[in-house]
């Protein structure tokens, strides 16, 4: 791997650990607002509506803009906006101005997935599932640090910290992205040619059909978990943890640090085994997982819960590779872009599925539930998918990548 491609590696999975810190770590940071503002929960949770629903709606035109400026000089924007849009909302001083913050979250995270993600699977063709799960480690750490940093901010400094700390990282993080680029040491490439039949055409929309589903079920089942699990957590820890938002937080960051683990494996079977059989695996292994979370407690939850989220985040390597394999190369950006405003786009339904069921019945039984129904859904749909032979890597079916040190 040349020293331009690391670069990639590193940015990518950087910006990885940022987006999915910056987009969860409200989740943890609520829990001092009730006492600070005096405010329900479901009241406070609702400020992130609108920031998760841009996560979803403007990654479309991301991933758009991305094919047209190159990847390299989006997530120039992304880390530059979203830090400081987390700076922001450590200094808003009331519920609007933190909910329209919030929202710059949203927006500016909106454009990593559909930009970094297919960025780096151009840059890695014949090792795309290695890398693809060494970057979604990062993922699920920066998902694990949310709870982690947040507890240990708040209880240390402040709620403000919580989220000023990790935005001022992000943004110096994107000065150093910057200066890279601008000395054209950031590599991307660019599909030149167009390799296309009439077989290829039907299995690319059947593909793209089947996938447009399952990111949605798969999306919604995710953020509901992500959404909802500290509170969770606190309500049935069963002593594991003291009632700090720290001890909360830690159970979170457990769950998710050893679930990203699993995203290296998924890489490796990704790489080895039909993508299919690999997508199919971790969905199934979602339904009973969801069902049993409905209604333990203590340290059973919390190994059900790592099991779950294993499988949430175990599927992606095989999915991101499905998606690219049945794409044109100069059309990753649109197509990551629809992908991920699907996933994204279930996040404010998660927010409000959480807020319904939480202010109505107390409790989250009926949420685990539902997902678990959800889970079984979107395996069949998966199990049309057509068969194929063991992937070896991505190597696009509609495109021929070519380097190009900058665009």
């Amino acid at each position: 791997m040349s020293k331009s491609t690391r670069r990639v590696v590193v940015f990518s999975s950087l910006g990885h650990l940022y987006v999915h810190l910056c987009t969860a770590f409200f989740f943890v940071i609520v829990l001092a607002l009730e006492d600070v503002w005096q405010l329900p929960y479901h009241r406070l949770i609702e400020l992130w509506t609108l920031g998760s629903l841009m996560v979803g709606a403007a990654a479309l035109p991301a991933g758009i803009f991305g094919d047209r400026i190159g990847a390299p000089r989006m997530m120039v924007i992304f880390f530059l906006g979203m830090g400081g849009s987390a700076i922001a909302a450590g200094l808003s001083k009331s519920p609007q101005t933190l909910m329209i913050s919030l929202t710059g979250i949203g927006v500016f995270g909106a454009i990593y997935h559909p930009v970094g993600i297919p960025w780096l699977v151009r840059n890695s063709v014949g090792k795309s599932g290695k890398v693809l799960g060494f970057n979604g480690i990062f993922g699920s750490l920066g998902a694990a640090g949310a709870g982690i940093t947040a507890g240990f901010l708040i209880d240390v400094l402040s709620w403000r910290a919580a989220f000023i700390v990790p935005g001022v990282a992000c943004a110096i993080t994107g000065l150093f992205f910057l200066r890279h680029v601008a000395r054209n040491e950031i590599p991307d490439v660019v599909a030149v040619a167009q390799v296309d039949n009439q077989s290829n055409r039907r299995d690319m929309k059947r593909v793209f059909g089947i996938l447009l589903v399952t990111m949605f079920l798969g999306g919604l089942v995710y953020h509901t978990t992500q959404t909802g699990l500290p509170k969770v957590f606190a309500e049935r820890h069963g002593g594991l943890v003291g009632t700090g938002a720290l001890g909360i937080g830690l159970l979170v960051a457990a769950v998710y640090t050893m679930a990203g683990m699993i995203q290296i494996v998924g890489g490796h079977l990704a790489d080895r085994f039909p993508l299919k059989s690999v997508y199919l695996g971790a969905l199934f292994l979602q339904i009973p997982t969801l069902w049993l979370a409905s209604s333990l407690g203590g340290l059973p939850l919390v190994i059900t819960a790592t099991i779950m989220v294993m499988a949430s985040v175990g599927m992606l390597p095989a999915e991101n590779m499905l998606l690219a394999k049945y794409t044109p190369t100069h059309r990753h950006g649109l197509a990551f872009g629809l992908k991920f405003a699907l996933g994204f786009g279930a996040a404010p339904l998660a927010v409000q599925l959480v807020a319904f069921v939480n202010a109505r019945t107390g409790g989250f039984y009926w949420v685990f539930a539902s997902l678990a129904v959800i889970a079984a859904f979107a395996f069949l749909v998966a199990s049309l998918l057509p068969k194929e032979k063991p992937s070896v890597g991505v190597t696009p079916m509609a495109g021929e990548l070519v380097p190009e040190s900058t665009h």
